[in-house]
């Protein structure tokens, strides 16, 4: 039950009902009001008070805390006080299941953080299945001694269950509200499992965070006209609903901040089914020709666009550019210009037109060349790497982005919806620079032939070889290092004629050699 505090949320942010499961029996638990104290050393001093009068009369104590800080600061009061007890946090986690399993025995007093033990009821008396298969693990005993020792622990099992009971079962105290209330709930309902009795309290300062923050200063005024001596705590109702008031705007600003970033969230998120989707779709498909065909027809769209614009006038464009770009960064040759005079009347589709069809050509011709199937696998890994690293490189800029995206709120605009502006432009960007790099790759890629790669790797061999013929020397006692080349592989350093500084320059400006290129030998 402890999902109905936080039922607004599951409702507005996921649109999930929360439905509340009756208890298998009645509750009995009583949970007290808290006493709230105006120091925290008041406040410790109050609870190791209440563990110790619990502890004399025999009944289990389970000391709820808020972080490993509080909760070893209770352990080292308990020690100055000799009252032996169990220490549950993130320090001591391997034991954490069997800790918790006893922390119902009675004279037991255990200190949790909330998140400690969760995962394992407490039970009154003790757990005895886990006793029991701790007997059945010991090899020093029978089967007869084994069940005999069995029947004893049922019976002590039962005097400690019912000892406990009468007691009042098992009784929390809780040294510090948290912000939410439904931690506070889960720690309460620690005790009174399955219709058992037991009880539960908090013990709170002024000092306590949430105190501090939201009633503090009024808590404390009214103290001090009561003129409250030290050690004596407030105990009423209202004090504890106004606690409860301060927990309800703490969790509606976290509710908020929640919603803020899921918003956000769902900005990438969409894009990110885009990006898999195509991934999907692109690992799935046996022939890629109709997703490569669509995005170079695109990327010679743009190109020729920022040369020849739509329904723009023979004036307008610039074909000697556009035949200059097709042909350095494609390898595509072009005489547009000549067409356009050959022809009496040409429009903008025309020039695009041809452009599409010339660069299908030389894209036919490269698969034809290298083989339609070897091809496929080289698209499909082009496409792969190159949405890849566009994504990792787009999932970096929204970071950025969403860093600085609040300053845009001193200009009087909306975060939140410039952000998702700005985010859909660096989709965009995303998809033209894959297009763009997928079609550069795929349209430029050389085919070597199995003689030019022998002769590159001879190449590589003989400059390997020259690397390897290079010996060091220990330095000379001036300190310097020599290096020593083979014979057949020193270059002779007098190939080139030495240029005097007063003769002509070789590079042919005409000027003296120390005036030109001797500046800088």
């Amino acid at each position: 039950g402890t999902a109905d505090t936080e039922a607004y949320e599951f409702q507005e942010i996921y649109g999930l009902e929360t439905l509340v499961m009756p208890p298998n029996r009645p509750s009995q638990r009583i949970d007290q009001l808290d006493r709230v104290y105006k120091t925290t050393k008041e406040k410790y001093q109050a609870a190791v008070a209440e563990i110790r009068e619990c502890y004399q009369r025999g009944q289990p104590v389970l000391v709820g805390t808020t972080s490993i800080e509080n909760s070893e600061i209770i352990d080292q009061l308990l020690t100055q006080e000799n009252l032996p007890h169990q220490v549950l946090n993130a320090k001591q986690h391997a034991r954490e299941a069997d800790i918790v399993a006893q922390a119902g025995r009675p004279k037991m007093i255990t200190i949790a953080t909330n998140m400690a033990g969760r995962g394992t009821d407490i039970v009154l008396g003790g757990n005895l299945q886990m006793a029991i298969d701790a007997l059945d693990a010991d090899d020093s005993l029978d089967e007869a001694g084994k069940s005999a020792k069995a029947e004893q622990l049922r019976v002590q099992w039962a005097a400690d269950h019912e000892f406990v009971k009468s007691v009042g079962g098992l009784r929390i105290v809780a040294t510090e509200r948290h912000e939410s209330r439904r931690i506070d709930n889960q720690l309460r309902g620690r005790s009174g499992r399955q219709g058992d009795n037991g009880s539960s309290r908090f013990f709170l300062s002024l000092d306590d965070p949430l105190m501090r923050i939201f009633a503090g200063d009024r808590v404390r005024a009214i103290m001090d006209k009561l003129k409250m001596p030290e050690g004596e705590a407030i105990e009423a109702g209202i004090v504890t609903r106004s606690i409860e008031s301060a927990q309800r705007k703490v969790e509606s600003r976290n509710f908020d901040i929640r919603k803020q970033l899921l918003e956000y969230d769902d900005v990438a998120n969409d894009q990110r089914k885009v990006i898999y989707q195509q991934r999907n779709d692109i690992l799935d498909a046996t022939v890629l020709s109709e997703q490569i065909k669509s995005l170079r027809e695109g990327c010679f769209t743009d190109l020729t666009r920022a040369y020849v614009p739509e329904d723009s006038v023979e004036e307008q464009w610039d074909l000697a550019g556009l035949e200059k770009a097709l042909a350095q960064d494609w390898h595509i040759s072009l005489n547009l210009t000549q067409d356009v005079n050959a022809a009496q009347q040409i429009e903008d589709s025309d020039i695009l037109e041809k452009v599409i069809s010339a660069a299908n050509a030389a894209f036919d011709a490269k698969v034809e060349q290298i083989g339609e199937e070897n091809f496929t696998h080289f698209e499909r890994m082009v496409l792969l790497q190159s949405i890849d690293t566009h994504w990792r490189e787009h999932l970096s800029s929204l970071d950025y982005l969403r860093q600085g995206i609040h300053l845009r709120g001193y200009a009087q605009k909306q975060p939140k919806q410039e952000y998702k502006r700005e985010a859909f432009e660096l989709f965009g960007q995303l998809l033209d620079a894959v297009k763009n790099d997928v079609t550069k790759v795929l349209m430029t890629v050389k085919v070597q032939s199995s003689e030019e790669i022998e002769r590159a790797a001879e190449d590589l061999e003989s400059r390997a070889e020259k690397i390897a013929n290079v010996t060091y020397t220990a330095p000379t006692e001036t300190g310097e290092v020599q290096t020593v080349l083979d014979d057949s592989t020193v270059q002779a350093s007098n190939a080139v004629p030495r240029v005097g500084r007063n003769e002509p320059c070789p590079c042919g400006s005409g000027k003296k050699y120390k005036h030109c290129h001797g500046k800088l030998a």
